[in-house]
């Protein structure tokens, strides 16, 4: 039987079939043997085929071909990918501002990795109410910049009336028919966001720890969760960093919109944007063409590779 893996809790697999039946599976053992380096190796968005099995459960014997999917580094095993999802239409990329702050840095690393498997990217700003005058105007800033690069950005209180501007159901009309994972650090509002899309989902909220101004985890496990209006929300753990696998150096400037335009007049073909005499990149730092926190956010994923946290491409 053919079907969809909707729910992945690390050992078990919701797998929903062609008929519509939802079927918990587990994986039969000689996948872990076939160089699939990923913590997991079946993702939530795989087409997977399942043998049932005599207790009402199956097995996953096959997983059919991945048109995309969005990978980054294993927080615990650094040498391990982890899939966050695959077969995606888009991504949602949930940011906040203040409480907890979301950094360039993993904004940009989120959408580097993005670029590298051609997933469109939505910037939804969450949390608006919170935030006073100069974080509104901070957020604007960070907004525009985005926007210049043609990311698309909206603003949004998940907690919001239907009739306030910045609620959810502006972004209502971007998720219908398409299968859209939803990201972001722990705290930025994920489950608040998909409570309000689908108040009957129920999913746990947290508080945000003062602390520290983090969030805590809610969500454990990745799933999918059916839209009203045709398509599917990909509900992921809370990340709190996004250590990008799998790209190559030389790889890197491509998926940063603006440096690649520029790095075309380097001098040199290998140009790394680092020291190298006649680099049009480093120019237009200088210039403000390029936005420093975007230049500083290549060279952090570039020292990554140097300190050798990676693996190479497999």
């Amino acid at each position: 039987m053919r079907g969809l893996v909707i729910k992945s809790t690390g050992s078990w697999y919701t797998v929903k079939t062609e008929e519509g039946k939802t079927i918990d599976c587990k994986i039969k053992g000689n996948f872990r043997l076939k160089g699939i380096r990923s913590t997991n190796p079946v993702a939530v968005g795989d087409h997977v085929v399942i043998t049932p099995n005599q207790e009402g459960t199956a097995f996953i014997t096959e997983i059919e071909d991945r048109r995309n999917y969005i990978i980054r580094k294993s927080p615990n095993l650094s040498k391990q990918s982890h899939i966050l999802a695959a077969n995606i239409d888009q991504a949602f990329l949930i940011v906040t501002t203040n409480y907890p702050e979301t950094s360039t840095t993993f904004i940009d690393r989120f959408l580097a990795s993005a670029e590298a498997y051609r997933i469109p990217v939505t910037l939804v700003f969450n949390k608006h109410d919170l935030l006073d005058e100069d974080e509104l105007r901070y957020q604007h800033a960070v907004m525009h910049l985005y926007e210049s690069l043609d990311y698309q950005c909206v603003e949004i209180q998940a907690s919001a009336e239907t009739e306030s501007e910045y609620s959810v159901e502006k972004v209502k009309p971007l998720l219908a028919g398409k299968v859209t994972l939803l990201s972001g650090n722990s705290g930025v509002g994920k489950s608040t966001i998909i409570n309000a899309l689908l108040p009957h989902a129920n999913l746990r909220t947290a508080e945000i720890s003062d602390a520290h101004n983090t969030g805590m985890h809610t969500t454990t496990f990745s799933e999918m969760l059916e839209l009203p209006m045709g398509g599917y929300l990909i509900d992921t753990p809370g990340i709190k960093g996004f250590g990008t696998f799998d790209i190559e150096r030389e790889e890197l400037t491509s998926y940063f919109r603006e440096i690649f335009k520029f790095s075309k007049d380097c001098r040199f073909s290998n140009c790394t944007h680092t020291h190298e005499p006649g680099c049009a990149v480093r120019k237009a730092v200088e210039d403000h063409y390029i936005a420093e926190s975007r230049y500083n956010s290549y060279l952090s994923m570039l020292e990554d590779k140097d300190e050798n946290k990676y693996r190479e491409a497999f």
